[in-house]
């Protein structure tokens, strides 16, 4: 990052609350019992930073998820009640709401596909009427920033609507609306990072020229705390921002300063459509064009506070509003340390719990291929688990680089995720991590992992890395599991058989040799 001011930032000065402040702690219930929150969106960039502090707030805290395995390798799974489910279904719902006192909404489904929207709104109606049967006090809900009196984009569109409903309901809401949230592992910031580091010039879309006001991630967690204490039946949307007005050059250059770069060159450019600009921001950053386009889209409009009714409900933090550069050291000094809570890399972008897995013996009677390898080492087997968990982002893939990066290359092109989310973190996996165009779909520790594809292919694809004890060391075991979609799905995968030899066999004898002791040279080559 060249002179970088976030490798010196005193990230505890500038940490996040804890929840365990006497502002943000829970207020006992009239019976002398901690009030009972239910997050929706507990694995979410959000709702993973909140469930924490809340916890530590002395909230009683559930959680529904649709797929338990996936929040039970969070850190603090063993503190929450967890009940699977959808959140789009009824009788989920209801078992979700029983004896809740908060709900906080933290879901959309952006995502999801093109007809999103449909689907947000199925949530919302669900979650209005399950609250209202249940009881339930107050819904906290986190939307949009966004201007009144125009054509909002689909995605701002959605998120008011969202608003409308829950605010219309029998249950009192308070909507909070935030702007660009500005911290480490958000897409919106990795966003700008990654476009003004990758592009010392930018032609850019005009919105570019639109003034916003960004919100550093603490202070949303500051807010969403506090308006679980609010008094009374407040039901009404409040905007929150932090205390800088910008346009979007702006911010871009201001992070080029705090990472010690030269000043971007930056002209908008009227020819320019939301279209090709997300297809321009999926190539030259890690986040993948259906999460790419309704950001981008968003920025079609200048979105600023257009008052400060927040202040009257819940008081500014008491150490102020953060400031956009003060937000961006922090979010850099927390990827410096290798620190980051969430990520956007954590959502789902294809594939789901109910989709046939690898592990069954017949596969459901599903065609399916096979690229199976092992071999004996003298290496034990928890050296050749350690090289196996570092697989990824800057490690590679220990075999054929210039392959791995080509495939992910053609992803990107093609509107999938591509290579460059690359890995949150190395000092562990947990299933859900996403590493490069793969997802972790389950660890045995010590034993197997399991990656699922989320790059566009003709199928589904999986990817097993293993290990066994052996009598004089261990075997290491691979297996690239694949079910072909029709006859494209057949085809795709024996045109993939030529360099099948080279990348998984090369990944066989790469990763026996750096168990051994890196006989043969570094991850990659």
């Amino acid at each position: 990052m060249g002179d970088n001011e976030a490798a010196e930032v005193d990230v505890e000065a500038l940490s996040s609350p804890l929840g365990t402040e006497p502002a943000l702690r829970a207020v006992p219930l009239a019976d002398g019992r901690a009030p009972r929150v239910l997050v929706l969106g507990a694995t979410g960039y959000i709702g993973g930073r909140l469930v924490p502090r809340l916890l530590a707030g002395g909230y009683r805290v559930r959680a529904l998820t649709r797929s338990g395995r996936r929040l039970a390798a969070l850190p603090w799974a063993d503190q929450v009640e967890v009940i699977e489910g959808d959140a789009s279904d009824a009788d989920a719902m209801a078992r979700a709401m029983a004896d809740v006192d908060i709900v906080y909404y933290l879901v959309h489904s952006m995502i999801s596909g093109r007809d999103y929207g449909r689907l947000d709104r199925a949530i919302a109606l669900t979650v209005a009427k399950a609250a209202a049967a249940h009881g339930v006090d107050r819904i906290v809900y986190l939307s949009g920033l966004h201007p009144d009196g125009v054509e909002l984009s689909a995605h701002l569109a959605s998120r008011q609507e969202v608003g409308d409903i829950l605010i219309a309901s029998a249950t009192p809401t308070i909507v909070l609306q935030a702007g660009v949230v500005i911290g480490s592992g958000s897409a919106s910031f990795e966003m700008i990072r990654h476009l003004t580091e990758v592009l010392p010039y930018m032609p850019a879309p005009r919105w570019v020229r639109n003034t916003i006001q960004p919100i550093a991630v603490r202070d949303v967690l500051y807010y969403l705390l506090a308006a679980a204490r609010v008094e009374g039946e407040v039901n009404d949307a409040f905007d929150i921002g932090g205390p800088d007005v910008m346009r979007y050059s702006e911010m871009m250059n201001g992070y080029a300063e705090v990472a010690g770069l030269p000043r971007r060159g930056i002209t908008a450019l009227p020819v320019l459509t939301p279209g090709l600009a997300s297809h321009w921001v999926g190539l030259v950053t890690p986040v993948p064009r259906q999460i790419a386009r309704p950001l981008v889209e968003s920025l079609l409009h200048s979105c600023v506070m257009k008052d400060d009714a927040i202040d009257g409900l819940i008081p500014p933090p008491p150490e102020g509003l953060m400031g956009y550069r003060d937000a961006v050291r922090f979010a850099l000094g927390r990827i410096e340390i290798d620190a980051v809570e969430t990520s956007w890399v954590d959502s789902r972008v294809i594939g789901a719990p109910s989709d046939p897995m690898p592990s069954d013996p017949d596969w459901a009677g599903r065609t399916v291929f096979q690229d199976a390898r092992s071999k004996a080492t003298s290496a034990p087997p928890d050296a050749v688990w350690d090289v196996i968990t570092q697989v990824g982002g800057a490690t590679g893939w220990y075999s054929a680089s210039v392959l791995w990066a080509t495939r992910g290359l053609i992803d990107r092109i093609a509107g999938g995720v591509g290579s460059k989310r690359g890995r949150r973190r190395y000092d562990r996996l947990t299933e859900g991590d996403a590493i490069d165009v793969w997802r972790v779909e389950h660890v045995e520790p010590g034993r197997l992992l399991r990656l699922r594809a989320e790059m566009r292919v003709p199928g589904k694809a999986w990817l097993e890395l293993g290990v066994e004890p052996a009598e004089d060391g261990s075997e290491y075991r691979q297996r690239a599991v694949f079910f072909p979609r029709g006859l494209t799905g057949r085809l795709y995968w024996l045109s993939m058989l030529p360099f099948h030899g080279l990348v998984f066999s090369g990944m066989v004898n790469r990763i026996v040799a750096e168990a051994e002791g890196g006989s043969a040279g570094g991850p990659g080559e």
